[in-house]
């Protein structure tokens, strides 16, 4: 059966997405939700259980969780691909996968015969696919509201796999529970009022019977949180404010935002969350919510029974700059640190200040904090009035460093691999009124400017890497562009690493040296994807997928929008 005669494609191309001036607007999406089956006697039928998820950090044939395993380190064990290889790669095949949108995700691979890739993309459309052969075995598309309203595009960065269900974030703050092997819905749970500007654009988590999902909308005036839900019911376990009212000034909590708009890192052996946060709200008038605004731009820690409070880390108090730091956080086991003759269990960030943070998982003390990655020019500096006249360019602008793309690490090589930013941006601050679902900026944020800090070198972006135990930037590759990088990285046990660029370029580097090993030209389009890898012992390949195609947030430059998985292989 062809992609035109599939209902949940059909429904997904269907579904216009329009940038307004209070955000995007999701228009055309179907009534109610379609699910569309091919050939769905293919998936084998078993339980994606916790001790699968667990090991498939160490299961090259597996990718069973967004950042690889629950630790976020997005590296395989798989190691046919070597630094000495991986000029061989080949394109096994290309998908068309019929409605692309925003296409920030990253696959799911469920290892069987055959192993089945779960894939997912704006508008919250997600597909199972025999990925030996490429081919589509289900199909579906969420029933988005006409009257959603999104920061930064309709993005979807990827799904869950646990038990026999697939979990899927959706645009109006919920979460979808589908038949792992039919697609058919089997709950949705709303998380928050999408008309209070709320919404949801990641991979949720799952384990041991919960799902974790946090808040988006942090543009909006919102209040973030995160909570549990039942992986069999979606009822409600818990929910947690990010921000508690005691560290705020009078009714400023409200619009607090702080929001954890990426998902969270799993400690099963403390049995913890570490979730990134956002910045506080309103995002650059500082003046209506006095104080260092604490637990906003930073790392909390939480109960993942309970959802009980830790500890926070906060990178940037009283933020104006817009400088979350959303990305996924790095738990490492057992960290040598010698300079401080001990060995401790480590979570690391990589905000959009450049700098990346090492802090100790019990306490959340900051151990190192890094050289910066990029240029940090006039940073810090308090951004001016509207009505002042001045102009003051800051460097990371409000995309970064790194933003919400996911950074790699390679307990081989000691190092973690991140895509970063290097562009100047403007804001200026006013006063504006809250009002329920519309964009509560507090100012004016300039996505280009002629006036830009004497010392920026003219690069927009590079790639990364950095010794988290010393803080030590090892290399770094800089890339001219017009347009933004996003999407994040994957290492291999080998010693490879993959990403993409804002070029189009798929690109393999040594993680030790970073010399640039192999490329493929993917056309003009940006990737904005996040790739992953996998074994097939039937094939004796290792594969690695990437999703082309870039966000809203990628005006500068002429990539636009594509619908292609492109999936790479090299044999035994």
């Amino acid at each position: 059966m062809s992609l035109e005669e599939d209902r949940a494609v059909q429904a997904a191309k269907d579904t216009v997405v329009r940038e307004t001036d209070q955000g995007f607007r999701v228009l055309g999406s179907p009534d109610k939700s379609v699910t569309h089956q091919h050939d769905v006697d293919r998936i084998e039928e078993f339980d994606v259980t916790n001790e699968m998820i667990q090991e498939s950090g160490d299961n090259p044939e597996a990718w069973l969780t967004y950042g690889g395993n629950y630790e976020q380190h997005r590296r395989t064990t798989a190691d046919v691909i070597t630094p000495d290889n991986v000029a061989d790669l080949e394109v096994e095949y290309i998908l068309d996968v019929g409605a692309g949108s925003s296409m920030e995700g990253t696959p799911l691979i469920v290892p069987g015969d055959p192993p089945i890739m779960y894939q997912s993309n704006g508008p919250n459309h997600v597909k199972a696919i025999d990925a030996r052969e490429g081919d589509i075995l289900w199909s579906y598309t969420y029933a988005v509201p006409s009257d959603v309203v999104l920061c930064c595009d309709d993005n979807n960065r990827g799904v869950a796999a646990y038990g026999d269900k697939v979990f899927m974030t959706t645009l109006d703050s919920g979460v979808v529970a589908l038949d792992r092997y039919t697609g058919e819905e089997v709950w949705h749970t709303s998380t928050a009022d999408h008309e209070e500007g709320y919404s949801a654009t990641w991979a949720p988590i799952a384990y041991d019977g919960m799902i974790f999902t946090g808040s988006a909308g942090g543009e909006y005036g919102v209040r973030g949180f995160h909570k549990a839900l039942d992986a069999e019911t979606g009822d409600e376990l818990w929910h947690t404010w990010t921000s508690p009212e005691t560290e705020w000034v009078g009714d400023s909590i409200n619009q607090s935002c702080a929001t954890n708009w990426m998902n969270a890192t799993v400690d099963v052996e403390q049995r913890r969350l570490y979730l990134p946060i956002g910045n506080p709200g309103p995002d650059f008038d500082g003046s209506v919510r006095p104080g260092p605004n604490r637990n906003s731009c930073g790392t909390l820690a939480l109960d993942m029974d309970t959802g009980e409070r830790l500890w926070t880390h906060q990178e940037v108090a009283h933020d104006v700059w817009d400088y979350d730091s959303a990305a996924p956080r790095v738990l490492i086991r057992d960290m040598e640190i010698e300079h401080r003759n001990t060995t401790k269990d480590v979570v690391v960030s990589a905000g959009k200040t450049a700098w990346l943070y090492t802090m100790d998982t019990e306490t959340g003390e900051l151990i190192e904090r890094s050289e910066p990655g990029v240029q940090q020019l006039n940073m810090y500096r308090m951004i001016p009035h509207i009505d002042e006249g001045r102009r003051m360019p800051f460097m990371p602008g409000a995309m970064g460093g790194n933003d919400w793309q996911p950074p790699a690490y390679n307990p081989e090589t000691g190092l973690m691999y991140t895509k970063m930013n290097n562009s100047p941006q403007e804001a200026w601050w006013r006063f504006e009124e809250y009002e329920e679902g519309k964009k509560y900026w507090g100012g004016i944020l300039e996505d280009e400017t002629e006036a830009v800090p004497d010392e920026y070198n003219g690069k927009i972006s590079a790639i990364v890497a950095i010794n988290p135990e010393t803080g030590e930037r090892v290399w770094r590759d800089w890339i001219e562009s017009d347009a933004y990088i996003w999407g994040g990285m994957v290492t291999t046990e080998t010693g490879v690493v993959f990403t993409g660029t804002q070029n189009g370029d798929f690109i393999a580097y040594d993680g030790e040296s970073g010399d640039r090993l192999w490329e493929y030209d993917l056309g003009e389009a940006s990737i904005a994807g996040s790739p992953m890898s996998w074994y097939d012992p039937e094939t004796e390949k290792q594969y690695v997928a990437i999703q082309v195609g870039g966000s809203g947030w990628l005006r500068r430059g002429a990539g636009g929008r594509d619908t292609r998985l492109a999936v790479f292989s090299l044999s035994e």
